[in-house]
């Protein structure tokens, strides 16, 4: 439970941290990310005697690992100009409609049956979506952005057959080459924040790699010890600090219309939740099991 409410904890207060790489752009901060997050997460196999699984990986393995590398890199790069943008309530109702987003690709992809809960919670989520966009005046690209993503990559990570310790360091590393060559280029050309900003700064950079990989840890504790109901439920523990941080925090408006799109959402959880539990079945059974979201 501690591991488990760690990870979350940890992800919703990502907010936090990525502000402080500036003025490091976003692209720049998702490759110091991956590339020191794949340093870190190559110690974890090291200490774990793991680098022996990479040679049985298939090659329809590496292959969907390239795909959930594709879309986790999409997914780290919008969550982490959103929270540097003024976006973290924007990136916290991604976070809530990804749970929603994942029924709607199990039941479209894995033809998996819907029940009359889970009709009312997307009927809801279709609404909150056509609020916000009528709020805002247009669709709400970054909680879209971020819950298809991350639905897209819980999708293909279902069907993968890997140690998760495994199959989130190749994932680092099947994008290493391309966010280590975009560094090189950014200095080459003057241009990168790594160098010539003092080493505070170039520590925080370096931090981006542990501050990825200890959550990611964590959640690999909690999830082989606990209930996949237990981990579903603190699943929102993210979104939620995330949503308290950005409100309070970094001050983000807050309208009427804003709200009653998450009070909808809110709502639409709640009747999936309590229609996975009428049922005596763990939402993450049907869903896939949430995971790495910041």
């Amino acid at each position: 439970m501690v591991a488990g409410v760690g990870a979350y904890t940890w992800w919703g207060l990502c907010p936090g941290f990525f502000p402080l790489l500036l003025p490091a752009g976003s692209l720049e901060v998702l490759a110091h990310r991956i590339v020191w997050s794949a340093g870190c997460l190559c110690v974890v196999l090291a200490v774990a005697r793991r680098f022996g699984d990479l040679r049985r990986l298939t090659g329809r393995t590496w292959l969907l690992l390239l795909v959930a590398s594709a879309l986790i890199s999409v997914n780290w790069g919008i969550y982490i100009w959103a929270a540097t943008n003024g976006h973290v309530v924007d990136a916290a109702l991604g976070y809530f409609v990804t749970p929603l987003v994942t029924v709607a690709l199990g039941v479209l992809v894995f033809r998996e049956r819907v029940g009359r809960w889970q009709l009312v919670a997307l009927g809801l989520a279709v609404v909150a979506v056509v609020v916000l966009t009528t709020e805002v005046g247009e669709p709400p690209y970054v909680a879209v952005g971020l819950a298809t993503s991350f639905g897209l990559y819980g999708l293909v990570k279902k069907v993968v057959v890997a140690d998760p310790r495994v199959s989130v360091a190749v994932e680092t590393l099947l994008a290493l080459p391309l966010a280590g060559g975009y560094l090189v280029t950014l200095q080459m050309m003057g241009q990168g924040h790594f160098v010539g900003y003092g080493a505070g700064h170039a520590v925080l950079l370096l931090l981006a790699g542990p501050v990825t990989a200890v959550p990611l840890l964590l959640f690999a504790a909690g999830a082989q010890r606990l209930p996949m109901v237990t981990m579903g439920l603190l699943f929102y523990l993210n979104p939620a600090l995330q949503m308290v941080w950005g409100v309070l925090v970094a001050h983000e408006p807050m309208p009427l219309g804003r709200w009653i799109g998450f009070g909808l959402i809110w709502v639409a959880l709640a009747v999936l939740t309590v229609g996975s539990l009428r049922r005596k079945t763990p939402t993450t059974t049907t869903t896939g099991l949430p995971g790495e979201p910041a």
